[in-house]
């Protein structure tokens, strides 16, 4: 009786994936500036292989711990308050670049570069028809964002398994599709990353889009692997309300990205 749970809270136990996530990414960031000083990439190779099993590591243990019964409606508000932090940061990273991409469209002049004399883009920059391959990409994310959103209607209101799969497959294959078309236009650019500002910012923004479309992508198979186990259920997902709100974020910010780098910024 002494050790019985009365409370709404998890108290978790002594746990060594912090301290050893934090001496891994050192030991990753370490060897990333090795690499910059032309000294291999071995180092930063061998801390981001840890950095990623730290990760699976100890995800699993908490859905291990979801699927105990520790996370509690406290916890999860707790959980999710969290992943609203985490979200709220990415818009400020995203912001910086947009900042960027601005400044440099309203004012594009400076000590720094003064090759662009007042015009943007900058002479010499063939930029993106936004209504061809761009508007196209658009439509495949916003359509993998109503996938997932139908997958969440199916487990929350009609606790439908089967539509549930079938929305988070959909979601995931359109994500690839859209990875798959952005390096095509990537191969297809008129322009390169070094020697010009727009270049810069556009490939910094779209890339780090890029990379997010693909963390997202892992994000929601995670949850269909977790879905065909069973583990899901219309009282308790976090999980896949996590995933889903990150994949809308992701919508979000590509909506943004196409009305400001493909439309105005051209």
């Amino acid at each position: 009786m002494a050790h019985e749970k009365n409370h709404d809270y998890h108290v978790l136990p002594p746990s060594i994936w912090p301290f050893l996530g934090s001496l891994l990414a050192f030991f990753m960031l370490f060897g990333a500036v090795l690499w910059m000083k032309d000294m291999g990439p071995w180092m930063f190779l061998v801390g981001l292989a840890g950095v990623l099993y730290v990760m699976f590591a100890w995800w699993s243990e908490m859905v291990t711990e979801g699927q105990n019964g520790d996370h509690t409606p406290v916890v999860r508000i707790g959980l999710r308050y969290g992943f609203i932090m985490f979200i709220m940061s990415e818009v400020m990273f995203f912001a910086a670049w947009f900042w960027s991409f601005f400044k440099h469209a309203m004012y594009p002049m400076g000590p720094d570069s003064p090759a662009i004399d007042g015009v943007w883009p900058p002479v010499g920059i063939e930029t993106f028809d936004p209504w061809h391959l761009p508007l196209i990409n658009t439509l495949i994310l916003l359509c993998s964002g109503m996938a997932a959103t139908w997958a969440h209607h199916a487990l929350v209101h009609e606790n439908n398994r089967k539509d549930m799969v079938n929305g988070l497959a959909l979601s995931i294959v359109l994500g690839v599709f859209f990875t798959i078309c952005q390096a095509y236009e990537y191969s297809h650019a008129a322009f390169g990353f070094a020697g010009n500002i727009y270049g810069a910012n556009f490939y910094m923004a779209t890339g780090f889009h890029g990379f997010h479309v693909i963390i997202g992508t892992i994000f929601l198979g995670v949850c269909l692997l977790r879905t065909l186990k069973g583990h899901f259920t219309p009282e308790q997902h976090l999980g896949f309300e996590a995933a889903a709100w990150y994949w809308h974020f992701v919508d979000v910010v590509w909506l943004f990205l196409f009305a400001a780098v493909y439309i105005w910024g051209a």
